[in-house]
């Protein structure tokens, strides 16, 4: 079955097979070298004709997607291509020069076939496992553009530098509603304003697990649903805010089809790189900074450690937001003006993210509600917090640390609002970023959820939560929750006292 992908970007049509992404001249190569393999075992009239066919578009597309970019997954597609091409075709020589046609016998003939199909198979297999992410087509009534700025607080040294005149910079991506592009203009850029950005930062979180930079060379060729300096929608309401900061290592656009979908619901989403924390953090000069947070192996060496990246962390929220209440009063001259509505403000993240959302929470009364997407508390615990929370969890099981629970619920707990903790069934830690758009479907590394249902069910808590805190009428928004948020996993609601 074949769909076409919504909203191409420059012209080019991309399709997907249901459960596979390849665009149509890799399934062109494929079918091809398919072909190559098959013929061999053709009836002798039909064997000719195949193979030249065959032959002709293996070596055409071939070379075309050599033009556009191969990717890793097909090269043993191509492999097998080029090892059956030559059985395939010298019969036919030996045919036109007079001389007697030459075919392997069948009992070489059919291993080879097997060797050709199944490095053949391989590619499908591997662009299946890592695929060039197909990002959800959002929900809402708006259109969503996005854009990146950069802000320095003079007020705060940069504590990861020896330079005593180095002050604090940060690197934010806005996704906010915006009016309909024209048909075909071209999308945002995946995890960077440019491909060169994205392949940077691509190769950062590669080393940052591990794996080679190939393996995910996919992912800086993907785009997203949003357009890059899109005009404000036109309609003059104004937007409430909501900021992000992602795990450990990760980066401002780990979470983007999170933050479209809720753009598109009229939410402006600000999500903050952490430089010397995220992966890579390419700011406007051209200068990349990488990581330089790392594991003690003492735990509560590390313990310590987290907790100072988080105070650092909690420190650039409330410093964007203060930009951000800045920028809508007109203090900085941008399109937005007069457009957020900084007096309704979430703050969220994803696993250290959400630790340092909490703790901004608590050092900031201006945030209105705290979104915790699977983050283990780190740092203080007082004073309480006075906002509403919704904690992400996925399955607590015996390998869980026996710490995080605990610790969880003493902050729901604690808090004098009502708060909220949703275990997600069938997610993983990744489950509530994009990693399962891209990342091979493991249970243990993106869940069980699926490359669709995962950002689906993560994007449809979060909003149900932030329209009844943000938008909801006070006083109900906890019979709402408490009726609404079972939908996608199992609830414990912490009341205060």
């Amino acid at each position: 079955m074949w769909r076409r992908r919504p909203g191409a970007d420059d012209g080019r049509v991309t399709e997907i097979i249901t459960g596979l992404s390849m665009s149509p001249l890799e399934i062109v190569v494929l079918l091809g070298a398919v072909a190559l393999v098959v013929a061999r075992w053709l009836p002798p009239a039909a064997r000719p004709r195949v193979t030249i066919a065959a032959g002709a578009v293996e070596v055409l597309s071939a070379i075309l997607l050599a033009m556009a970019g191969v990717r890793w997954q097909m090269l043993p597609v191509l492999a097998g291509a080029a090892f059956a091409l030559p059985f395939a075709v010298l019969p036919l020589r030996r045919r036109r020069t007079g001389r007697p046609a030459w075919r392997a016998r069948w009992w070489l003939a059919l291993p080879g076939s097997l060797a050709c199909a199944g490095l053949i198979a391989t590619g499908p297999a591997a662009a299946w496992a890592f695929p060039v992410p197909v990002f959800p087509e959002p929900s809402g009534d708006f259109a969503v553009g996005t854009r990146v700025v950069q802000w320095t607080d003079p007020l705060r040294p940069e504590t990861f530098t020896a330079d005593p005149d180095d002050r604090r910079t940060v690197v934010v991506q806005l996704w906010y509603p915006a009016q309909r592009s024209p048909s075909g203009t071209r999308r945002a850029q995946y995890l960077g304003r440019t491909e060169q950005e994205a392949r940077t930062v691509s190769d950062a979180l590669a080393r940052g697990v591990g794996l080679p930079g190939f393996l995910v060379d996919g992912v800086p060729r993907a785009r997203s649903r949003s357009v890059f300096d899109a005009p404000v929608d036109g309609g003059g309401g104004r937007f409430p805010v909501v900021l992000f900061s992602p795990g450990s290592g990760g980066v401002r656009t780990q979470n983007t089809a999170w933050a479209e979908e809720l753009a598109s619901h009229g939410y402006v989403v600000a999500a903050l790189d952490h430089p010397y924390d995220s992966a890579a953090v390419v700011l406007a000069d051209g200068r990349t900074i990488t990581t330089e947070t790392a594991s003690s192996g003492d735990p509560d060496e590390d313990e310590k450690l987290a907790a100072g990246w988080t105070a650092i962390r909690a420190a650039d929220l409330g410093f964007v937001l203060t930009q951000l209440d800045g920028l809508d009063r007109g203090a900085i001259a941008d399109p937005l003006n007069g457009r957020l509505d900084t007096g309704r403000v979430a703050v969220a993240g994803h696993s250290m993210g959400g630790a340092a959302a909490l703790q901004a929470a608590r050092q900031d009364r201006r945030f209105d509600a705290v979104i915790d997407l699977d983050g283990f508390p780190h740092g203080p615990t007082s004073p309480s917090l006075v906002q509403p929370v919704l904690a992400l969890t996925q399955a607590i099981t015996p390998a869980t640390d026996a710490r995080y629970l605990p610790r969880l619920t003493e902050a729901l707990g604690s808090s004098t609002a009502t708060s909220y903790r949703l275990t997600v069934p069938g997610a993983a830690h990744l489950t509530f970023m994009d990693g399962p758009l891209y990342l091979p479907p493991v249970p243990s590394i993106v869940g069980t959820l699926g490359r669709v249902e995962s950002p689906r069910v993560v994007a449809a808590a979060t909003r149900a939560f932030l329209d009844a805190v943000l938008r909801g009428a006070p006083g109900d928004q906890a019979g709402d929750l408490a009726a609404v948020l079972p939908a996608y996993g199992e609830l414990s609601v912490h009341r205060p006292g």
